[in-house]
């Protein structure tokens, strides 16, 4: 699955988030400053080239929606930063967050119990 710039994923967030969108309305959803809607309609034509969304057709304009979850990028993406920045070690990467204080002794411990939890 390919990476996706900002703005895209800015784009499949409201897809995400609303569901079927027509342009005008991810252009009113996106964060200021708004792109024109060309641009927006441009950016949601190459999406629907690498697969990320689709359109259902009512006369001459579209309506968008998502094709990908948002969990399976957010799994990819994930698994991207883990490998590119942390050796692919999650326990690398918990150690920086703590070392950064970032995430807390509490969150820790949520942490840990949501594993225990699931190997029941």
């Amino acid at each position: 699955m390919k990476k996706l710039a900002q703005r895209e994923e800015q784009i499949m967030q409201v897809l995400w988030e609303q569901g079927p969108s027509f342009v005008k309305e991810i252009v009113e959803a996106l964060p200021n400053p708004k792109p024109h809607y060309n641009s927006v309609s441009t950016m949601v034509r190459i999406l629907q080239s690498k697969g990320f969304i689709n359109h259902k057709a009512f006369g001459k304009t579209h309506q968008y929606f998502a094709v990908i979850s948002k969990e399976t990028y957010q799994a990819q993406a994930v698994e991207e930063l883990v490998g590119n920045y942390f050796k692919g070690s999650i326990s690398e990467m918990v150690s920086y967050f703590a070392k950064k204080e970032k995430i807390s002794e509490a969150e820790l411990t949520d942490i840990i119990e949501m594993i225990k939890n699931q190997k029941k």
